[in-house]
């Protein structure tokens, strides 16, 4: 394994020679970011291992079904054994990918004998066809040794590459030299083109093409591989730190971010129609006093999940957590639902769940929600350096203070004229309340309280 180790230090080699940086951000992501750049090895692994195991049983059916052209008396027929061998060596490379990602020295092990195995084969050709070592030397079987060089990239990894080409081109010395010693020094040589190709001649420039194809293939191969590596880490990172952010600002924002090209701002904004949603614990602040502090965090949790789950079903955005209240917005929603009805549907929905929720320590939670719809601006606010996404304008307003209106009604949702005229199907009983002054508004609103309808 000597030259698995040379390999593996030509590879930190080019690592600090072609990317320094790329070294030292390996050296310190976090470990769950290369645990993921490890599953996505192992996956590569198991795909190496399918393909393989596909190349075999295509040559292995084409052996069948081809008619035998080596000759009858030939008492030695090595394919099937072979193929055999390498199939049963492929089905165990797919298994233990399955398992696991293989160890860097079973990579270099699969890889020797993929290529011994091959070579195997190619000499074992002068023996069934009952001809002179150097038969072999011409056979196009060779080809199939830039599929194994190939096959290595999809690892995304310099060495085995590298391994793989040089692993290769050596197997090939080694075949010429067997040639060149069981023939007899210069017996089977020959400098005439013509010659070579019409007899079993060996022609020392024709074998020198051979393998300066395969050390030119597989550098090649290792340079653009070398730099996919780069964009399939960075990749890996952008793709988790995007996940990660999902869980601090709306997917769609998260979304949004990850493919913009420009640096989110404040005051990057847009103006559109959105049907608000204001949810509130009710008692919480009593709740809370007699309740641990992590029981606290499980309630609030608790609540948080039906809300998100009732929320997404029919595309709400979360905008913010504002200690027990939620803020959302709907500005779409799905099959034939308006916003408002969708948001209408998730206020009914998270009543009915929490009334069914099993209550922890005898928790039971209620909440008030409040319902507007109207104009809003979404987008970012805050200083150059800390940003929140969030949504302004009257109709958030309102909506927080009809929440609160709840107290006074004695109700649990309260929804404005503004959203009932967006609701077209029949999918609650509206109670108007009247036509109220809200807190900290001159104009009145018309104020309806919805309740389920009856099952």
């Amino acid at each position: 394994m000597k030259l698995a180790k040379l390999f593996e230090q030509i590879n930190t080699g080019l690592m600090t020679l072609y990317g320094t940086r790329k070294g030292r951000m390996l050296a310190s992501l976090p470990s769950r970011i290369r645990l993921e750049i490890e599953l996505q090895q192992a996956g590569s692994e198991r795909l190496i291992a399918l393909i393989q195991l596909l190349v075999v049983s295509i040559f292995g059916l084409l052996y069948l079904v081809a008619p035998k052209t080596y000759p009858e008396e030939a008492t030695f027929a090595p394919v099937p054994w072979v193929l055999l061998f390498y199939f049963l060596f492929t089905a165990m490379q797919l298994y233990i990918s399955r398992v696991c990602l293989p160890p860097a020295w079973a990579t270099y092990l699969s890889i020797i004998g993929n290529i011994v195995l091959l070579y195997l084969l190619i000499w074992s050709f002068h023996l069934q066809y009952m001809q002179p070592p150097s038969f072999y030397l011409k056979a196009p079987t060779l080809l199939y040794v830039f599929i194994f060089i190939a096959l290595r990239a999809l690892r995304f990894e310099v060495r085995f590459v590298l391994f793989a080409g040089a692993c290769a081109s050596l197997g090939w010395l080694v075949m010429i030299y067997y040639v060149y010693q069981a023939s007899g020094p210069g017996d089977m040589v020959t400098r005439d083109y013509v010659e070579y190709m019409t007899s079993n001649s060996m022609l020392f420039g024709a074998e020198f093409d051979k393998i300066m194809t395969i050390i030119v293939v597989t550098l090649v191969l290792a340079m653009a591989i070398h730099r996919a590596n780069r964009l399939m880490v960075e990749s890996i990172i952008e793709t988790t730190i995007a996940g990660d952010l999902s869980h601090f600002v709306p997917q769609q924002v998260a979304d949004s971010l990850a493919n913009s090209s420009e640096e989110p701002q404040s005051g990057h904004a847009k103006l559109t129609t959105a049907t608000i949603m204001f949810i509130d614990i009710e008692g919480f602040t009593t709740l809370s006093e007699r309740l641990k502090p992590d029981e606290v965090i499980a309630t609030l949790n608790r609540f948080f999940s039906i809300v998100e789950r009732e929320v997404e079903r029919y595309a709400g955005i979360i905008n913010q957590f504002q200690g027990d209240a939620v803020l959302v917005s709907f500005e779409t929603a799905p099959d034939d639902y308006t916003p408002a009805e969708g948001a209408l549907l998730s206020a009914l929905n998270i009543q009915n769940a929490l009334k069914n929720d099993n209550a922890i320590d005898g928790v039971q939670l209620k909440c008030r929600i409040g319902i507007n719809t109207g104009p809003v601006i979404n987008g970012f606010i805050g200083s150059s350096s800390r940003l929140i996404y969030t949504v302004h304008s009257d109709a958030v307003n309102i909506a927080a203070r009809l929440e609160q209106q709840n107290k006074v009604f004695g109700t649990s949702i309260l929804i404005s004229e503004a959203t009932k005229k967006e609701c077209r199907h029949q999918l609650a009983s509206f109670d108007l309340k009247g036509t109220i002054a809200l807190r900290g508004r001159s104009h009145a609103v018309q104020v309806y309280a919805v309740e389920p309808l009856p099952s």
